[in-house]
Formats: C-alpha cells, structure tokens, sequence
C-alpha cells in the first residue's frame, strides 16, 4: 500500500489504540490481537500497537494500517515512545505503515534533539510514514516544518510544560489545521462520542482512541469515581 492510499483509508475515520504495559491486566500480544480484531469489526480503520510483538499479533488478525510504537525507557531520559533508531529499525522491520515518535522539544537519550534524531531516520527511511506525538502548537509547527508526515496531539497535557491542559485539545487542533500543512491526527482524552464529534469539527484529519476502548481498568475506574461523587452530593 502506497503513502497516499494509507492516508486515504484513515481519513475521517476512527483508529483504536490496542496497548497494555506489562503491569496492566490484558497485557498479552494475544490479548492485544484480538483487541484489534474487535475494534476492525466495529468499524475502526487503523490501529496504534505498542511492541513487535503486539504488532506481529494484529497483523495476524487485521489487515488495517498500523501506527507502531515502541515504548522504550533509558535511564532518566522523559522520552520513552519510540526514543532511539533501534527502535524505529525495529517498527520498519514488522513493516508498520506509519510509525509515531515522540517529537517533543526534550532531549531524546544521549542527549539527542529531535531534529538531529530525525534527519538520521528521515534519510534512512524516505518513504516511510512517520507521526509527530507533540504536545503543543509549537511542537507541531516545528514537527511538520522538519518533515513529520503528519503531527498529533499526543502529548499534550503529558509533558511538564503542558499539564492540566484540558482534552481534548481542541485549540491546538485547530490551529495546526490552519497553520502546519500536514494531516493533524487527534489523539489524547477522546472519551466518548461528542468528543471525537468535537474534534473532528475542528478539523482534525482522523482520531485515536485508546483508553474509552482497550483499557476496561480505567473505564470502571470512571464509573466506580462517578458513583462516589454521587454518593458524597
């Protein structure tokens, strides 16, 4: 499938985030497979995997595009998704139709910029698809200026700089859209139906949804919080 093609399957349309770290209940490529396959049947057109492995497994039971991510600690560094070439090498070699990274203005491990990190991987990789996880109007601006094929809103309210913003992010949306010439792919607190209504009016090219789908520890967790905030009225 060529660039144009990948990009045409999601646009307007709904990609379903399928993770769990090792500590959380469902983490199982098995899992994770089945996830996918839950969400195709539902109507999603996309998923964002962590890990080969998982990877490996969805490819076994969806034939969707995939945004991949390996999310990888080192040391005291804060940029974990996708942080070096090793992983990026990694995502290529399960042929992930998109590959997202951070692009935040952190030093990456050993000190890297973003710039200098992505310039080794855009040379490398020229025809491969990559996603900026930004988390804020600058990042993405500077992300698509540097040649991210298309910047989401990942981040925001992840990093020092940006918390307690409030998601979605629908500012930052919108002024992507009118300001970085790439497809801006929402991403980050969508919890229900009127969110992804809302941020597709402000323009976002499609949508990731993760927790209010995959993640049922967190989804009762609202529930149970809903029901002890009714009971303290």
């Amino acid at each position: 499938m060529n660039r144009q093609k990948i990009l045409e399957q999601i646009r307007g349309k709904l990609i379903v985030s399928c993770q769990a770290l090792e500590e959380e209940p469902l983490h199982s490529s098995y899992i994770m497979g089945r996830m996918a396959y839950a969400a195709m049947l539902g109507g999603a057109c996309g998923i964002r995997a962590n890990t080969v492995e998982d990877i490996t497994e969805i490819r076994r039971n969806v034939n969707l595009p995939i945004i991949g991510i390996i999310k990888e600690v080192y040391g005291d560094c804060d940029v974990y998704i996708t942080p070096t070439c090793r992983e990026v090498e990694a995502l290529t070699a399960c042929e992930c139709e998109i590959i997202a990274l951070d692009a935040t203005r952190r030093e990456r491990p050993g000190g890297r910029s973003l710039d200098d990190f992505f310039k080794e991987i855009r040379q490398k990789y020229p025809n491969q698809l990559f996603m900026a996880d930004c988390s804020s109007i600058e990042e993405g601006l500077h992300a698509a200026e540097i040649g991210f094929d298309l910047i989401g809103t990942t981040m925001s309210g992840y990093t020092q700089y940006t918390k307690g913003t409030a998601l979605p992010d629908l500012q930052m949306i919108r002024k992507l859209v009118q300001s970085c010439g790439k497809p801006v792919i929402a991403e980050g607190g969508i919890w229900g139906p009127e969110d992804l209504k809302n941020v597709f009016e402000a323009g976002a090219f499609s949508a990731v949804v993760g927790t209010a789908i995959t993640r049922p520890r967190e989804i009762t967790k609202r529930f149970v919080e809903a029901i002890r905030k009714a009971d303290t009225v």
